[in-house]
């Protein structure tokens, strides 16, 4: 199904249905990619190489609220539904907890209910690319056209305009920073996650729990993957006692 929509979205764009895609400007901007790597630390933010830190800066990118505050930015990634979403988003609700959603265009074209209900819920809906590509592989041309297409599907389906993206994979480049802020995304990495993809390797809800307490830290951005059961099951808990521990949950829009 995943290739099947994948293939109409870009047949779409090549007859003009994903709205006019910009020309970029090659400034000679590195396309050296850049994996978004950290080593943890609990009740801190992580360590994560300045360069790479000053580079998603320079482009107005962030991963970490710079206020010394006590507030959390709960965000998920949604490259396909596994039917924990809507479970997800009860939580959010009775909770009155606010999330960004990070979506691809799959997700976007095959999931509108869900989507909508994130929107009348008052949630971000974040830019995951079309097809979730390693941007720094790409043509820069290709990299704009994965964002403004997916901008552009977005608008027309749901009025929605989508402000933030989050590059496939964690990998970024000087110069896909530089395109994706030309089009006026702000590029939002995380400053917590853990391996909680692998929809094979589900340990419970106790251990989702244990994995993300302790790692939680001032101004985090919290990255969690909707595919995971572990996730859907401990999210209450979570969600409850960090606000038991002093802790906001905040919308992307106060980061």
């Amino acid at each position: 199904m995943y290739r099947i929509i994948s293939i109409i979205v870009a047949f779409m764009c090549m007859l003009g249905g994903c709205g006019t895609v910009k020309t970029y400007s090659d400034t000679g901007l590195s396309s050296e990619g850049h994996g978004w790597g950290f080593v943890r630390k609990k009740g801190d933010a992580p360590d994560i190489p300045k360069e790479q830190v000053e580079l998603l800066r320079k482009y107005n990118g962030e991963y970490l609220s710079q206020k010394d505050e006590k507030n959390l930015y709960l965000t998920f990634d949604e490259g396909y539904e596994n039917g924990f979403t809507p479970v997800i988003l009860d939580v959010l609700k009775k909770t009155d907890t606010p999330a960004a959603f990070f979506v691809t265009g799959p997700y976007l074209k095959g999931q509108e209910e869900i989507i909508k209900r994130m929107i009348e819920e008052g949630h971000v809906i974040g830019n995951h690319t079309v097809n979730h590509l390693n941007l720094p592989k790409q043509l820069p041309e290709t990299v704009e056209n994965e964002i403004v297409a997916l901008n552009t599907m977005c608008e027309e389906m749901y009025g929605y305009k989508m402000t933030y993206m989050r590059p496939p994979e964690g990998e970024f480049s000087e110069k896909t920073l530089d395109i994706s802020n030309s089009l006026g995304m702000r590029n939002i990495m995380w400053s917590f996650a853990y391996k909680d993809w692998d929809i094979n390797a589900q340990k419970g809800a106790d251990y989702a729990y244990q994995s993300v307490m302790p790692y939680l830290h001032n101004g985090c951005v919290i990255l969690l993957h909707a595919v995971s059961s572990d996730n859907a099951s401990a999210l209450e808990r979570i969600i409850n006692d960090a606000k038991a521990q002093g802790y906001t949950f905040k919308s992307l829009d106060e980061l």
